[in-house]
């Protein structure tokens, strides 16, 4: 199914946009989730641990679905999964009932995620590959530029209003897209965890997505308290600061797009290490806000075109597996979470932010090893 590629870029894009809505939404609401709740903000904030665990297990087993459905179908009813968790989230009278949507909302982000960078294989040319995939990914940084700032304006008003304005609304887009695409044949091939695991390259590039998406992502959890606790933003000013953060990751997107295809491994180390430095600087050097504000816009700028190489790479990989590939590299973003959450909050509680930049400044430099290490 090799579609006009810009048209199947961003189907594809709306469909990890309105995953990746249904994952942070949560983020600059835990105060007000947690006090109308009557819970701490720490118990809250398991809804996040919650989402993210069935993400990830669900992520690892869609490879064995890969011969029952095929990817547009199975796009729709994770969509629509991830889309009925966010409504129960929204009208969940106490937390049990919570933290039961976000597992159902989990479960939907993990295999459309997986699903829509698989696709970006398989209904693209060889020739136009790196260019759908470029567009692709840009639907976790347009849930940051759009539903941020919409999320802090809306949660203002009521954090329940902001589950339906955001994370729905995408998925109702994204099935409306969809469903104007062909319906696409069941794969021939059963991409089981250990079958795809057993295929050459695939652990390595497992363990550098890994440790880059746990700098990554421990970043994108604690940026917003760096932000509030050093320069005293509000919520509304804090979701404005993220979005525009997350708006230069687009340039670093298509920036690095001319070099995936020859320079692959080269390029993932390169990028892992500037990472690495910047991460640092991040947390140690904060004069002024606009100060804080670049370092985060370069680190977005280099997550960018890190995860569209880390993306290319892997989708070269055990090619009649690619869903397979694709859910182990969800279910590394999803640990990534775990991982960088943890090792950021002991850093931060032994040193501040100054070593919590020092920790995910050592997670990028670990991402760089497995791609350094001679091919055996």
């Amino acid at each position: 199914m090799h579609d006009e590629p810009r048209a199947v870029g961003v189907t594809l894009m709306t469909a990890l946009a309105a995953s990746q809505a249904a994952l942070v939404v949560l983020n600059p609401l835990l105060p007000d989730v947690a006090r109308e709740l009557g819970v701490s903000v720490a118990s809250a904030g398991q809804l996040r641990t919650v989402s993210g665990f069935a993400a990830g297990v669900a992520a690892l087993g869609v490879g064995l679905l890969a011969t029952r459905f095929g990817l547009r179908e199975l796009m729709l009813g994770a969509v629509a999964t991830l889309a009925c968790g966010s409504v129960v989230s929204a009208l969940a009278p106490d937390l049990a009932v919570l933290i039961a949507a976000q597992a159902i909302a989990g479960l939907g982000i993990g295999v459309s995620y997986s699903a829509a960078v698989a696709a970006t294989a398989e209904w693209s040319t060889a020739a136009n590959r790196s260019r759908v995939l470029a567009v692709t990914l840009l639907g976790p940084p347009l849930a940051w530029i759009v539903g941020m700032p919409l999320v802090g304006l809306v949660g203002e008003v009521s954090w329940r209003l902001a589950w339906i304005v955001v994370p729905v609304s995408m998925a109702v887009v994204a099935t409306g897209l969809l469903l104007r695409r062909s319906v696409t044949p069941p794969a021939r091939e059963r991409a089981g965890l250990r079958l795809v695991l057993s295929q050459p390259g695939v652990k390595r590039w497992t363990i550098g997505e890994l440790f880059a998406f746990s700098g990554w992502a421990g970043a994108l959890v604690y940026v917003g308290a760096l932000l509030v606790e050093s320069y005293d933003l509000s919520i509304a000013a804090t979701g404005l600061a993220l979005g525009f953060g997350a708006l230069v990751y687009v340039p670093g997107n298509f920036l690095f797009r001319r070099w995936v295809d020859a320079h692959g491994r080269a390029l993932l180390v390169a990028l892992a290490l500037s990472a690495a430095v910047t991460v640092a600087l991040l947390g140690a050097v904060r004069p002024s806000l606009w100060v804080s504000l670049v370092l985060f816009s370069l680190l977005c700028f280099i997550a960018g075109g890190r995860t569209l190489a880390g993306s290319a790479r892997g989708l070269g990989l055990a090619q009649e597996l690619r869903l397979g590939v694709t859910g182990v590299r969800t279910a590394a973003i999803q640990s990534g979470y775990f991982v960088g959450a943890a090792i950021g909050g002991i850093a931060l509680a032994t040193g501040g932010y100054a070593l919590l930049g020092a920790a995910f400044a050592g997670l990028f430099v670990a991402a760089a090893l497995p791609h350094l290490l001679p091919l055996r």
